[in-house]
Protein backbone atom coordinates (compact mmCIF):
# COMPACT_ATOMS: atom_id res chain seq x y z
CA UNK A 1 0.00 0.00 0.00
CA UNK A 2 1.40 3.40 -0.93
CA UNK A 3 0.69 6.78 0.54
CA UNK A 4 -1.00 7.98 -2.65
CA UNK A 5 -3.61 5.23 -2.46
CA UNK A 6 -4.77 6.00 1.07
CA UNK A 7 -7.85 8.18 1.19
CA UNK A 8 -7.76 10.84 3.87
CA UNK A 9 -10.74 9.28 5.62
CA UNK A 10 -8.95 5.91 5.85
CA UNK A 11 -5.70 7.16 7.41
CA UNK A 12 -6.98 7.21 10.97
CA UNK A 13 -8.37 3.70 10.76
CA UNK A 14 -5.22 2.24 9.20
CA UNK A 15 -2.93 4.06 11.66
CA UNK A 16 -5.01 3.00 14.67
CA UNK A 17 -5.25 -0.63 13.59
CA UNK A 18 -1.55 -0.80 12.77
CA UNK A 19 -0.60 0.56 16.20
CA UNK A 20 -2.80 -1.91 18.04
CA UNK A 21 -1.58 -4.82 15.91
CA UNK A 22 2.07 -3.72 15.98
CA UNK A 23 2.11 -3.76 12.17
CA UNK A 24 5.01 -1.53 11.12
CA UNK A 25 4.49 -2.11 7.41
CA UNK A 26 0.96 -0.69 7.59
CA UNK A 27 2.09 2.15 9.82
CA UNK A 28 4.71 3.10 7.26
CA UNK A 29 1.97 3.42 4.62
CA UNK A 30 0.29 6.23 6.57
CA UNK A 31 1.47 9.84 5.98
CA UNK A 32 3.67 11.37 8.69
CA UNK A 33 6.11 14.21 9.30
CA UNK A 34 9.76 14.14 10.35
CA UNK A 35 10.73 17.63 11.47
CA UNK A 36 14.06 16.85 13.16
CA UNK A 37 16.33 14.97 10.78
CA UNK A 38 20.01 15.51 9.99
CA UNK A 39 20.85 14.96 6.34
CA UNK A 40 23.52 12.31 5.62
CA UNK A 41 22.57 10.62 8.90
CA UNK A 42 18.97 9.99 7.82
CA UNK A 43 19.38 6.37 6.79
CA UNK A 44 20.14 3.04 8.48
CA UNK A 45 23.77 2.20 9.16
CA UNK A 46 23.34 -0.93 7.02
CA UNK A 47 22.63 1.35 4.06
CA UNK A 48 25.85 3.29 4.70
CA UNK A 49 27.83 0.05 4.71
CA UNK A 50 26.15 -1.18 1.56
CA UNK A 51 26.69 2.06 -0.37
CA UNK A 52 30.28 2.54 0.73
CA UNK A 53 31.49 -1.05 0.95
CA UNK A 54 33.18 -0.02 4.21
CA UNK A 55 32.98 -1.48 7.68
CA UNK A 56 31.26 1.17 9.76
CA UNK A 57 30.98 0.37 13.46
CA UNK A 58 27.67 1.23 15.15
CA UNK A 59 27.45 4.22 17.46
CA UNK A 60 27.95 3.40 21.14
CA UNK A 61 27.35 6.04 23.77
CA UNK A 62 30.04 6.32 26.46
CA UNK A 63 28.55 9.07 28.58
CA UNK A 64 30.28 12.07 27.00
CA UNK A 65 27.31 13.85 25.48
CA UNK A 66 27.58 15.22 21.97
CA UNK A 67 31.32 14.59 22.03
CA UNK A 68 30.66 10.87 21.62
CA UNK A 69 28.63 11.57 18.47
CA UNK A 70 31.35 13.83 17.09
CA UNK A 71 34.00 11.17 17.79
CA UNK A 72 31.92 8.54 16.00
CA UNK A 73 31.47 10.82 13.00
CA UNK A 74 35.19 11.58 12.88
CA UNK A 75 36.30 7.97 13.30
CA UNK A 76 33.62 5.96 11.47
CA UNK A 77 31.70 8.26 9.15
CA UNK A 78 34.15 10.89 7.89
CA UNK A 79 36.11 8.27 5.86
CA UNK A 80 32.84 7.34 4.11
CA UNK A 81 32.09 10.96 3.28
CA UNK A 82 35.53 11.36 1.68
CA UNK A 83 34.78 8.70 -0.95
CA UNK A 84 33.98 10.39 -4.30
CA UNK A 85 30.28 10.29 -5.11
CA UNK A 86 29.19 9.30 -1.60
CA UNK A 87 27.57 12.65 -0.83
CA UNK A 88 25.14 12.16 -3.71
CA UNK A 89 24.43 8.53 -2.75
CA UNK A 90 23.84 9.33 0.90
CA UNK A 91 21.59 12.27 0.11
CA UNK A 92 19.43 9.99 -2.02
CA UNK A 93 19.46 7.37 0.75
CA UNK A 94 18.06 9.89 3.23
CA UNK A 95 15.11 10.58 0.93
CA UNK A 96 14.60 6.86 0.27
CA UNK A 97 14.48 6.18 4.00
CA UNK A 98 11.94 8.96 4.58
CA UNK A 99 9.79 7.81 1.65
CA UNK A 100 9.79 4.21 2.89
CA UNK A 101 8.55 5.39 6.28
CA UNK A 102 5.60 7.33 4.86
CA UNK A 103 7.13 10.76 5.47
CA UNK A 104 5.24 13.42 3.49
CA UNK A 105 6.71 16.46 5.30
CA UNK A 106 10.44 16.45 5.87
CA UNK A 107 12.53 19.15 7.49
CA UNK A 108 16.10 17.90 7.07
CA UNK A 109 19.21 19.89 7.92
CA UNK A 110 22.49 20.18 6.04
CA UNK A 111 25.55 21.27 8.03
CA UNK A 112 26.72 24.71 6.87
CA UNK A 113 30.35 23.67 7.34
CA UNK A 114 30.05 20.47 5.27
CA UNK A 115 31.01 22.13 2.01
CA UNK A 116 34.01 23.81 3.62
CA UNK A 117 35.23 20.52 5.15
CA UNK A 118 34.85 18.47 1.96
CA UNK A 119 35.54 21.18 -0.62
CA UNK A 120 32.04 21.12 -2.10
CA UNK A 121 30.62 24.50 -3.21
CA UNK A 122 27.20 25.62 -2.02
CA UNK A 123 25.82 25.40 -5.56
CA UNK A 124 26.74 21.71 -5.77
CA UNK A 125 25.23 20.94 -2.36
CA UNK A 126 21.95 22.58 -3.36
CA UNK A 127 21.95 20.87 -6.77
CA UNK A 128 22.55 17.49 -5.10
CA UNK A 129 19.68 17.92 -2.66
CA UNK A 130 17.37 19.12 -5.43
CA UNK A 131 18.28 16.17 -7.62
CA UNK A 132 17.85 13.63 -4.80
CA UNK A 133 14.46 15.10 -3.91
CA UNK A 134 13.28 15.08 -7.52
CA UNK A 135 14.56 11.56 -8.19
CA UNK A 136 13.46 9.89 -4.97
CA UNK A 137 11.08 11.95 -2.90
CA UNK A 138 8.66 13.93 -5.04
CA UNK A 139 5.83 12.68 -2.79
CA UNK A 140 7.59 14.48 0.08
CA UNK A 141 7.19 18.17 0.85
CA UNK A 142 10.81 19.00 1.58
CA UNK A 143 11.81 21.94 3.76
CA UNK A 144 15.64 22.10 3.55
CA UNK A 145 17.27 23.39 6.72
CA UNK A 146 20.78 24.78 7.14
CA UNK A 147 22.45 23.65 10.37
CA UNK A 148 25.09 25.55 12.35
CA UNK A 149 27.45 23.87 14.85
CA UNK A 150 27.82 25.92 18.03
CA UNK A 151 31.59 25.41 17.88
CA UNK A 152 31.89 27.93 15.03
CA UNK A 153 32.30 31.62 15.68
CA UNK A 154 29.44 33.80 14.47
CA UNK A 155 31.84 35.38 11.96
CA UNK A 156 32.49 31.92 10.49
CA UNK A 157 28.78 31.11 10.51
CA UNK A 158 27.89 34.25 8.61
CA UNK A 159 30.71 33.70 6.12
CA UNK A 160 29.57 30.13 5.42
CA UNK A 161 25.93 31.28 5.35
CA UNK A 162 26.26 33.95 2.64
CA UNK A 163 26.50 31.74 -0.47
CA UNK A 164 23.48 29.72 0.65
CA UNK A 165 21.40 32.84 1.24
CA UNK A 166 22.17 33.99 -2.29
CA UNK A 167 20.87 30.69 -3.69
CA UNK A 168 17.53 31.07 -1.90
CA UNK A 169 17.04 27.33 -1.45
CA UNK A 170 17.01 26.71 2.29
CA UNK A 171 13.84 27.43 4.26
CA UNK A 172 15.03 27.28 7.86
CA UNK A 173 18.09 27.26 10.10
CA UNK A 174 19.08 25.17 13.10
CA UNK A 175 21.74 25.42 15.82
CA UNK A 176 23.24 22.29 17.35
CA UNK A 177 26.28 20.61 18.89
CA UNK A 178 27.44 21.24 22.47
CA UNK A 179 24.75 23.34 24.19
CA UNK A 180 27.20 25.00 26.56
CA UNK A 181 29.77 25.91 23.90
CA UNK A 182 28.73 29.58 23.79
CA UNK A 183 26.08 31.78 25.41
CA UNK A 184 22.94 31.79 23.29
CA UNK A 185 23.09 35.58 22.96
CA UNK A 186 26.20 35.15 20.78
CA UNK A 187 23.98 33.82 17.99
CA UNK A 188 21.49 36.69 18.00
CA UNK A 189 23.09 38.34 14.95
CA UNK A 190 22.94 35.10 12.95
CA UNK A 191 19.27 34.58 13.73
CA UNK A 192 18.33 38.16 12.97
CA UNK A 193 20.04 37.75 9.61
CA UNK A 194 18.09 34.55 9.00
CA UNK A 195 14.78 36.12 10.02
CA UNK A 196 15.41 39.04 7.69
CA UNK A 197 15.96 36.53 4.88
CA UNK A 198 12.59 34.95 5.65
CA UNK A 199 13.89 31.71 7.15
CA UNK A 200 12.11 29.73 9.86
CA UNK A 201 14.26 29.59 13.01
CA UNK A 202 14.88 26.47 15.09
CA UNK A 203 17.61 25.43 17.53
CA UNK A 204 18.65 22.45 19.63
CA UNK A 205 18.15 23.37 23.26
CA UNK A 206 17.06 21.63 26.42
CA UNK A 207 18.56 18.34 25.25
CA UNK A 208 21.48 18.29 27.69
CA UNK A 209 20.68 21.76 29.06
CA UNK A 210 18.00 23.13 31.37
CA UNK A 211 14.40 24.30 31.13
CA UNK A 212 15.52 27.91 31.46
CA UNK A 213 17.89 27.43 28.53
CA UNK A 214 14.88 26.43 26.43
CA UNK A 215 13.02 29.63 27.31
CA UNK A 216 16.14 31.78 26.89
CA UNK A 217 16.82 30.32 23.45
CA UNK A 218 13.26 30.88 22.24
CA UNK A 219 13.23 34.46 23.54
CA UNK A 220 16.72 35.47 22.46
CA UNK A 221 16.70 33.87 19.01
CA UNK A 222 12.96 34.31 18.34
CA UNK A 223 12.59 30.61 17.59
CA UNK A 224 9.68 29.18 15.67
CA UNK A 225 10.36 25.67 17.00
CA UNK A 226 12.70 23.82 19.36
CA UNK A 227 14.67 20.69 18.57
CA UNK A 228 14.44 18.37 21.61
CA UNK A 229 13.58 20.75 24.47
CA UNK A 230 12.81 17.85 26.82
CA UNK A 231 14.35 19.66 29.80
CA UNK A 232 11.33 21.96 29.77
CA UNK A 233 9.37 19.10 31.37
CA UNK A 234 11.09 19.87 34.69
CA UNK A 235 9.47 23.33 34.90
CA UNK A 236 5.69 23.85 34.91
CA UNK A 237 6.36 27.56 34.40
CA UNK A 238 8.43 27.03 31.25
CA UNK A 239 5.93 24.51 29.89
CA UNK A 240 3.10 27.00 30.34
CA UNK A 241 5.22 29.67 28.68
CA UNK A 242 5.85 27.38 25.66
CA UNK A 243 2.22 26.29 25.49
CA UNK A 244 0.95 29.87 25.61
CA UNK A 245 3.23 30.78 22.69
CA UNK A 246 2.46 27.57 20.77
CA UNK A 247 6.16 26.76 20.35
CA UNK A 248 6.45 23.15 19.12
CA UNK A 249 9.13 20.78 20.41
CA UNK A 250 10.41 18.29 17.83
CA UNK A 251 11.23 15.33 20.05
CA UNK A 252 13.31 12.26 19.20
CA UNK A 253 12.77 9.59 21.88
CA UNK A 254 15.28 7.00 20.60
CA UNK A 255 17.99 9.66 20.54
CA UNK A 256 17.18 10.79 24.08
CA UNK A 257 17.31 7.20 25.36
CA UNK A 258 20.51 6.29 23.49
CA UNK A 259 22.28 9.36 24.88
CA UNK A 260 21.31 8.55 28.45
CA UNK A 261 18.98 11.52 28.90
CA UNK A 262 15.92 9.35 29.48
CA UNK A 263 15.99 5.80 30.92
CA UNK A 264 13.31 4.33 28.63
CA UNK A 265 10.26 5.06 26.50
CA UNK A 266 8.04 4.44 29.52
CA UNK A 267 9.50 7.37 31.44
CA UNK A 268 9.98 9.75 28.54
CA UNK A 269 9.03 13.36 29.47
CA UNK A 270 7.15 13.83 26.18
CA UNK A 271 4.10 12.70 28.17
CA UNK A 272 4.54 15.49 30.73
CA UNK A 273 5.00 18.06 28.00
CA UNK A 274 1.90 16.87 26.16
CA UNK A 275 -0.18 16.93 29.37
CA UNK A 276 0.88 20.54 29.98
CA UNK A 277 -0.37 21.63 26.58
CA UNK A 278 3.04 21.90 24.86
CA UNK A 279 2.91 21.10 21.15
CA UNK A 280 5.11 18.08 20.39
CA UNK A 281 6.09 16.19 17.27
CA UNK A 282 7.86 12.83 17.04
CA UNK A 283 10.96 12.77 14.82
CA UNK A 284 14.13 10.76 14.17
CA UNK A 285 17.22 12.95 14.73
CA UNK A 286 19.90 10.58 13.34
CA UNK A 287 18.65 7.23 12.04
CA UNK A 288 22.22 6.13 11.28
CA UNK A 289 23.06 6.41 14.97
CA UNK A 290 19.79 5.48 16.67
CA UNK A 291 18.16 3.15 14.15
CA UNK A 292 14.54 4.25 14.52
CA UNK A 293 12.17 5.72 11.95
CA UNK A 294 9.13 7.80 12.87
CA UNK A 295 6.84 4.76 12.59
CA UNK A 296 9.08 2.83 14.98
CA UNK A 297 8.95 5.72 17.43
CA UNK A 298 5.14 5.87 17.37
CA UNK A 299 4.92 2.13 17.97
CA UNK A 300 7.43 2.19 20.85
CA UNK A 301 5.54 5.03 22.55
CA UNK A 302 2.27 3.14 22.18
CA UNK A 303 3.65 -0.18 23.45
CA UNK A 304 5.25 1.58 26.42
CA UNK A 305 1.88 3.06 27.36
CA UNK A 306 3.09 6.64 26.96
CA UNK A 307 0.28 7.63 24.59
CA UNK A 308 -3.05 6.20 23.51
CA UNK A 309 -3.89 5.53 19.87
CA UNK A 310 -5.97 8.70 19.74
CA UNK A 311 -3.20 10.84 21.22
CA UNK A 312 -0.62 9.55 18.76
CA UNK A 313 -3.05 10.20 15.93
CA UNK A 314 -3.46 13.76 17.21
CA UNK A 315 0.31 14.22 17.26
CA UNK A 316 0.66 12.73 13.75
CA UNK A 317 -1.96 15.03 12.23
CA UNK A 318 -0.72 18.13 14.03
CA UNK A 319 2.88 17.43 12.96
CA UNK A 320 1.98 17.42 9.28
CA UNK A 321 0.44 20.88 9.55
CA UNK A 322 3.30 22.34 11.57
CA UNK A 323 5.27 23.80 8.66
CA UNK A 324 3.68 25.49 5.65
CA UNK A 325 4.48 23.77 2.36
Amino acid sequence: MTIARIAMGDERSIFSQALVQGDLDRMRSVPKADLHNHCLLGMKIETIRELSGMKVEPFRYKGNGIRDINRWIGREYAPVLRVPGMFEKLAEASFRQALADGIVLLEMSMDVSFGHLYNIPAEQIVATLQSAHQRIGTAITFRPCLGFPRSLSVRQMLRYFEPYIELGYFRSIDLYDEEYAQPVRNFRELYRYAKKAGLRCTAHTGEFGTAEMVRESVETLELDAVQHGIAAASSPEVMKWLADRKIPLNICPASNIALGLVPSYTGHPVRILFDHGVKVTISTDDIALFGQGVSDEYLHLYKAGVFSVGELEEIRIQSMSEIPG
